[in-house]
């Protein structure tokens, strides 16, 4: 075709509503050579059978930061772009039937309030108010969103595509993508109109993004890790009542959620869509004799009322009008699931060069927002807020097809759950085990999943409730509690061992290795047989990612990292070595496994067990012994804050090591007893503390920088200018006058009865006996002593900023000693 376009900037693949929105915000920006390439018309896949709910309630801060743009963008897009669209905007209101979800409500609520949101939280006589038609008996109150509503997907696809057009976009239809080619930094997009060279691919494939990303197996792609679901929503006829209701208000009826029963109830002109996520719920082509067809454009599975007949029953005694009016149509579509339910958007995990924007359950509500994420992403190489939760690097090797099945089932099984801070998912389970996994089962471990592999949390006496049940709860004291408290004492008075398998770690070597971390880093490198911190920032000084720097020789060095950061880090870390090749890095992960060993007796029980090393070495200082006869590394450091080594062995030697520190007196302790103690210390967390919504500066890390060294780091420009110019909000540890619950992530913290924070970590101190938060503050209310209220699930506590120095142990002799 003569004006088929051959060269392109950008490739998107995928005419949803996703990429349209991704080609709109890229055009608006002024990228307009970008290609968008759909095998059929706009909207084929998932968006034509959408509901097209918009809600902004979202227990993830970053997914609530992106429904929130998208609703406000759909405003005003009938205007900007000069297409006419329906969009409702009705308000809804979420249903409780127990205290528990109040305080689920509470908590998003306090988030959306911070975000410039007015959700209300509402007693069952207000909810009634609300919506006359339904049942209000048996409720404990509800949430009210006033800007909640619904769209029609397709031309909101359509306003999006114009948009694009009229920015100077290129949109292909009819067009499939046969196949992909890499032309040194170029890549070749081939589709029987012709090939595409470009600079950039986007798969925003929708449920197809899992044979798309077949395509870039061989450029180091992984098979995307995604289900498709089957997700039925029924339209019935039309209900007079609600006709007359509709006729005389004006306005349509806010939609229900009832989250506790598991649907939403929205009216559709004058009838009532209802829509189930059923626990007997069904994934499609999930089997070699249910494959994938190749074309399922515009097309339903069988209707399968039987599955959703309970959740039917319960909402006609919600709503009782619901039961006056026959089935109009049911809706039986494909839409794809990531197995924690989030989508997936940014860098595409091992390919340069190539994103991704898919797995969206929520397309509608999330579309605007995750255009502009991946145009960000594309553009810039970062985004102006942190996205970690929907980043496709989240997930590594372990998320196989059976993981991300029985994850699928579970998540949309339970779409409207509550995530309990102790509670774990039993789905997709021991995918990576230590080779001490059984004696932690026998030591009474109650484990954890942290990047696939499983750890211990807390470790359970005979008599314990160590069932799912007693974990649903968002109080700090449940059967854990008292455990947990044992095992900080026991770290604290003689000596714990936590078995740590998965720390993310590298090898980085080659002439030039030093050099080229120091310009990397804001700070300095240890030297040879020391350790220390390295923090990487983007070009905003925000904080990517901090490294553990182990180093032993003048070019030699292992790089570790939080375990869930396993693939985000390595291909950061990867993207910016030298082009020439002159520098190694591997990723080393699988063949190590660690120990922590911590608390004033470590040393004694060590030194039983030890040949080879100076036990007497400070802080921050490495080596190499023996251990049990095993060849280990010493490293002299505690993210506990107690005297400690973190002892590092071969995955291999893993057990022998455990067992003889184990049985050389030291007690088990797990995860959760090491959040309490780093809390205690200030230590911060990766994605939690230490995020790309933080600068370097505010996040209290300055002398981590060495403004005055010769390498131009990354962020160097923008550190300066702020420390010239002042950071308007810091890092601060608070201790809370909490009450049975502990500050959650990004509760917002007030001052006057106005926000001027968050807090980003929370827990219990079990050494000084404290509810302790970490957070952000204004700057001006920084100074130790001053009083600020931090809101934990409606309840609004007196918080005390401290010194900057740790709570335990603030002149840190014990990790000294």
């Amino acid at each position: 075709m003569a004006d088929f376009p051959t060269t392109a900037r950008v490739v998107i693949i995928g005419g949803g509503v996703v990429g349209t929105s991704t080609l709109y915000h890229l055009a608006k920006a002024g990228w307009t050579d970008c290609v968008l390439l759909e095998k059929n018309e706009l909207t084929a896949g998932s968006t034509w059978h959408a509901a097209g709910n918009c809600p902004n309630f979202a227990g993830s801060w970053a997914v609530m930061n992106m429904q929130r743009y998208s609703l406000s963008m759909y405003r005003t897009l009938a205007e900007d772009v000069d297409y006419p669209m329906n969009y409702h905007v009705t308000g809804a209101i979420r249903l409780a039937h127990s205290k528990d979800r109040m305080m689920e409500f509470e908590k998003v609520a306090s988030m959306g309030r911070y975000q410039g949101l007015e959700m209300g939280i509402c007693t069952p006589e207000e909810l009634k108010e609300y919506n006359p038609f339904m049942e209000t008996h048996d409720l404990a109150g509800g949430l009210w969103d006033p800007l909640d509503g619904d769209i029609d997907p397709a031309q909101l696809t359509q306003a999006l595509a114009k948009g694009a057009r009229d920015a100077g976009g290129r949109i292909e239809r009819f067009c499939p993508v046969t196949g992909i080619e890499r032309d040194g930094d170029e890549w070749i997009v081939k589709t029987d109109k012709g090939d595409i060279r470009c600079q950039y691919v986007a798969n925003c494939a929708g449920y197809y993004a899992q044979r798309v990303g077949e395509m870039f197996k061989p450029f180091g792609g992984r098979t995307v890790p995604m289900v498709v679901m089957s997700h039925q929503y029924f339209l019935t006829d039309e209900i007079p009542e609600l006709a007359a209701w509709t006729k005389e208000k004006g306005h349509k009826m806010p939609m229900i959620r009832d989250v506790d029963i598991s649907y939403y109830l929205r009216q559709d002109k004058n009838g009532l869509n209802l829509g189930p996520y059923e626990r007997n719920c069904k994934a499609h082509w999930v089997t070699p004799d249910d494959p994938m067809p190749e074309d399922f454009s515009f097309q339903l599975y069988p209707d399968d009322l039987e599955r959703l007949e309970f959740y039917i029953e319960d909402a006609m005694e919600r709503v009782p009008a619901l039961g006056t009016a026959g089935v109009g149509r049911n809706i039986n579509g494909p839409i794809p699931y990531a197995p924690d339910g989030l989508p997936m958007i940014g860098p595409m995990p091992g390919v340069k060069n190539a994103f991704e924007a898919h797995s969206f359950t929520f397309g509608i509500a999330q579309g605007g927002g995750a255009g502009k994420c991946l145009s960000e992403w594309i553009m810039h190489g970062e985004t102006e807020l942190d996205m970690w939760a929907v980043d496709p690097r989240r997930y590594t090797d372990y998320a196989d097809h059976d993981y991300c099945l029985s994850k699928a089932l579970e998540t949309y099984g339970h779409e409207y759950a509550m995530h309990f801070p102790h509670h774990e998912w039993p789905a997709g389970r021991d995918k990576k085990l230590s080779p001490n996994h059984e004696r932690l089962l026998a030591d009474g471990g109650q484990m954890g999943a942290y990047n696939g592999w499983e750890r211990a949390n807390w470790f359970a006496k005979e008599g314990d409730d160590t069932s799912e049940e007693a974990t649903e709860t968002w109080d700090r004291n449940g059967p854990w509690a008292v455990r947990v408290k044992e095992e900080v004492e026991a770290v604290s008075t003689g000596a714990g061992v936590l078995d740590m398998p998965g720390f993310s770690r590298y090898t980085l070597s080659g002439d030039g290795a030093a050099e080229w971390l120091r310009g990397q880093i804001a700070g300095a490198l240890p030297k040879a047989g020391r350790m220390n911190l390295g923090y990487f920032t983007d070009s905003r000084g925000k904080i990517v990612t901090e490294v553990t720097i182990i180093r032993w020789g003048e070019d030699d060095f292992w790089l570790m990292t939080a375990a869930v950061a396993q693939w985000h880090d390595f291909e950061f870390l990867q993207s910016r070595l030298p082009a020439d090749g002159s520098l190694s890095m591997t990723d080393i992960t699988r063949e190590w496994s660690t120990h922590l060993l911590t608390g004033p007796k470590s040393r004694d029980i060590l030194s039983g067990i030890v040949e080879g090393a100076d036990l007497s070495t400070g802080w921050l200082t490495i080596q190499d012994a023996t251990v049990a006869g095993k060849p280990a590394k010493l490293f002299r450091i505690s993210f506990a804050g107690e005297l400690g080594w973190e002892v590092h062995t071969s995955f291999e030697d893993s057990a022998a090591v455990y067992s003889a520190i184990r049985d050389a007196g030291a007690t088990p302790f797990g995860m959760f007893a090491l959040n309490s103690m780093r809390v205690e210390k200030g230590y911060r967390s990766w994605k939690g503390d230490l995020s790309t919504d933080y600068s370097l500066l505010e996040g209290g890390m300055e002398r981590f920088i060495r403004f005055d060294k010769p390498q131009d780091f990354i962020g160097k420009a923008a550190l300066l200018n702020e420390k010239q110019q002042g950071s308007k909000q810091q890092f601060v540890t608070l201790v809370v006058d909490a009450g049975d619950q502990d500050a959650p992530y990004m509760s917002p913290l007030f001052h006057n009865g106005e926000v001027v924070g968050e807090t980003t970590s929370g827990d219990w101190g079990y050494r000084i006996n404290k509810s302790v938060a970490l957070g952000m503050l204004r700057k001006d209310l920084t100074q130790p002593g001053t009083e600020v209220e931090v809101e934990i699930y409606g309840h609004r506590r007196k918080a005390i900023v401290q010194p900057d120095q740790p709570l335990w142990d603030p002149e840190n002799e014990r990790i000294r000693a």
